[in-house]
């Protein structure tokens, strides 16, 4: 399930992201999507290649790692981010909900580190993704975004 109000477009300085083209209210599940989960031994496989930006760490010892199908992976990171993510790991499901009232046009974002408030430094330099700084070199530190059931 995906909000019909969803849509896809360029983020400057973030390649594609997920905006919406109606007022979204806070606490709204916006999308449940299912997952295709990787074995450890396929994750470290994937984390080779250009999936490695896209995957989120799974499981309760985070050993395997997903593909989120539907907009979960185009959502871009934030620090402070309007939305949260949850996974369920019997459904295997990711869900993408609102933590703030969010306006017509807006980019929804989330942040990588599976906690809204965690400010830990990710994979990427933050200065790159603003368009401030040059972009990094892809797959150079191989942490992945984190998930937890939340």
């Amino acid at each position: 399930m995906i909000k019909p109000y969803l849509y896809v477009q360029k983020s400057k300085g973030k390649g594609r992201g997920v905006f919406t083209n109606e007022d979204i209210p806070a606490g709204t599940r916006i999308e449940t999507s299912p997952v295709l989960v990787l074995s450890h031994e396929d994750t470290i496989l994937a984390d080779k290649t250009f999936l490695h930006n896209y995957l989120f760490l799974w499981g309760d010892d985070e050993s395997e790692s997903i593909v989120a199908l539907g907009f979960c992976s185009i959502y871009n990171h934030d620090y402070t981010p309007n939305c949260k993510y949850e996974m369920d790991f019997e459904e295997e499901t990711m869900s993408i909900i609102t933590r703030k009232a969010i306006k017509k046009g807006e980019e929804l974002t989330i942040n990588y580190n599976g906690v809204p408030t965690n400010k830990s430094p990710l994979w990427f330099d933050m200065a790159a993704a603003d368009g401030t700084a040059e972009e990094p070199k892809k797959g150079k530190n191989k942490e992945k975004k984190k998930k937890k059931k939340k």
